[in-house]
């Protein structure tokens, strides 16, 4: 069966099931999700593992004008799994996750042991960072369903950016439990190369070169900077605007074209959580990550 035959199959079934009880329904859909996932890591060659907003969409797109070059496809064909590889066999089928779902249908709650055998590109960024671009998700991009099978605040609550930050579900704690979880797991899987994105924002062509070499797929020096040019901010903006990729539904575009709090690419900035809260506010924050695993770098300062 299809990727898109699945997704219709599963909206039907939720749609024959909306008698459950919602905590019914939520369980079967993240099982549901899970489930085309896992259908999906079968027949990857590889991963691209990471939390929500720690610029996947940037390395995406950078990815995605990498491999156009290798194989002479159009630069508005955005990678989406298999998509470019039906252009050319040589080019991978590459699977975004946030090992959120996949954990429902394979059982493996803790464990990373679904990705054995893969090839896991793990992308990180400053918990706090993430936290603050995932209040401006939550509140400006998020549909109201994902919030509730993700459990995020419901739609329209009323809660600032330093209490959701705070969240015990949504915000910072979970994050740090989900970056100690991998620590524990890298030295089991083993083909694991962590990227952190600062040091894709100050040296982009080199971590894109490392990431296409790891994952099988080199490029020329040429190939590297012209993707980096091409994924650069200004140009990302733009894009964005433009809805420029074809068939890239909301992945690439404003959630409200007047608000820039909306937009997919935001602000891109290096320890930018600061500009939110007050110095005791973020000494609280630098102290939840000391507890953070020391492997990814990021400490009670910014990194």
């Amino acid at each position: 069966m299809a990727d898109t035959a699945r997704i219709v199959a599963r909206h039907i079934l939720l749609l024959l099931c909306f008698w459950l009880p919602a905590e019914r329904r939520k369980k079967l859909e993240r099982w549901l999700r899970g489930r085309e996932e896992f259908m999906k890591l079968q027949r990857a060659d590889w991963v691209l593992m990471s939390w929500g907003k720690s610029g996947r969409t940037w390395l995406r797109v950078m990815l995605s004008r990498a491999y156009q070059l290798m194989g002479g496809i159009d630069e508005r064909e955005l990678l989406d799994f298999d998509n470019l590889k039906k252009h050319d066999p040589a080019l991978p089928a590459v699977f975004f996750t946030h090992n959120n779902y996949l954990r429902d249908y394979t059982g493996n709650a803790e464990s990373k042991e679904h990705f054995r055998g893969k090839r896991v590109v793990l992308l990180v960024r400053d918990p706090r960072d993430v936290a603050v671009s995932q209040f401006f998700q939550w509140q400006y991009r998020m549909r109201p369903n994902k919030k509730f099978i993700n459990d995020y605040p419901p739609h329209g609550a009323d809660i600032g950016v330093y209490d959701f930050v705070l969240e015990r579900d949504a915000g910072l704690p979970r994050i740090i439990d989900y970056f100690n979880g991998w620590a524990r797991a890298i030295p089991e899987l083993g083909n694991v190369l962590v990227v952190r994105y600062e040091d894709m924002r100050s040296d982009p062509g080199t971590v894109l070169g490392k990431i296409l070499e790891f994952t099988g797929n080199p490029a020329s020096a040429e190939q590297i900077q012209q993707a980096v040019d091409f994924a650069a901010y200004d140009n990302m903006k733009k894009m964005e605007q433009e809805k420029f990729f074809k068939g890239s539904g909301a992945r690439v575009k404003p959630g409200d074209k007047d608000n820039p709090q909306s937009f997919k690419v935001r602000k891109a900035k290096v320890g930018g959580y600061r500009d939110y809260f007050s110095d005791e506010q973020c000494e609280q924050l630098d102290a939840m990550v000391a507890r953070l695993d020391p492997s990814f770098g990021y400490g009670g300062q910014n990194a």
